[in-house]
């Protein structure tokens, strides 16, 4: 049995503001080692409830935060940029039984300890099929189209609801409650370790590969802070203004819609000034 730790940073425990995430900062130096933690603890559960293989794919920002060193050794992890399916990267080879959100955040314009979509800003707000959709929604359909279920999740308390609108049956470990974007009422690392390690290990009995899921037509929206932006996003075929500050496109599978909303996400990042967005 193989499961893939998909790891993002946000809802890392401990973590609550913009330098505990953003590479060269004391703060993000820090805080790598309450992510390692972290993730970690979901590989000791996961090998603990019967998993023969256990892959982390680095999700967060340079996708280069997890301390490698400080992993169980029978660990392996994919590091670095430019990956085909990104966040999920590994789940297309037909080998991953079930795979785990750890990390994982809301996302843009929600509440929630860091909330955002793939841009710490600009992106107000993503809809798919007309339902607003965090990065755990557009990953969970991804995933679905490779028959690999989400077994677990984990962040802040409104990650793990957030969780059960699209993996209902995962696990889900809270690290932090949400104050405020920027405040959390955090656990220790002690404590969260422990709470992740034995949902893992339970979640390991929900791991187990079906038929893909082909849910197509998928409609993306994407609302930006700024009209430039917007336009911008035109530039990649099929993405159409939408309305003040929207754009739109319909992809045939989720992995044709998730390449494109990277694409467009990329090309938005590198239309933004420093200060005025």
């Amino acid at each position: 049995m193989k499961i893939l730790i998909s790891a993002d940073m946000e809802g890392a425990t401990g973590v609550t503001w913009p330098a505990d995430v953003l590479p060269g900062t004391p703060q993000w130096e820090r805080c790598r080692s309450l992510f390692t933690s972290d993730v970690d603890a979901a590989v000791l559960g996961f090998l603990e409830g019967g998993a023969d293989e256990v892959l982390i794919n680095e999700a967060h920002w340079s996708m280069r935060n997890l301390l490698l060193e400080r992993l169980d050794e029978r660990a392996q992890m994919i590091t670095g940029r430019h990956k085909s399916l990104s966040m999920v990267e590994g789940v297309q080879h037909g080998d991953v039984d079930g795979i785990a959100f750890v990390g994982y955040h809301t996302g843009a314009g929600t509440e929630g300890v860091l909330a955002h979509t793939y841009l710490a800003n600009s992106l107000t707000g993503v809809w798919l099929n007309g339902a607003r959709a965090s990065e755990g929604l557009l990953n969970s359909h991804v995933v679905a189209e490779y028959g690999v279920p989400v077994v677990l999740v984990t962040g802040d308390d409104l990650t793990c609801k957030d969780a059960e609108g699209y993996a209902p049956e995962a696990r889900k470990v809270a690290v932090k409650d949400h104050v405020s974007r920027y405040a959390a009422v955090c656990r220790t690392p002690a404590r969260t370790a422990a709470d992740i390690r034995a949902a893992a290990k339970e979640a390991t009995a929900l791991a187990g590969r079906y038929e893909p899921v082909v849910g197509g037509p998928f409609t993306l929206e994407l609302e930006f802070d700024a009209t430039h932006l917007s336009e911008v996003a035109t530039v990649v075929p099929g993405v159409a203004v939408s309305g003040e500050r929207r754009v739109t496109y319909t992809s045939g599978t989720m992995y044709e819609a998730i390449r494109t909303f990277k694409a467009v996400t990329t090309i938005v990042s590198a239309s933004v000034e420093e200060q005025y967005g």
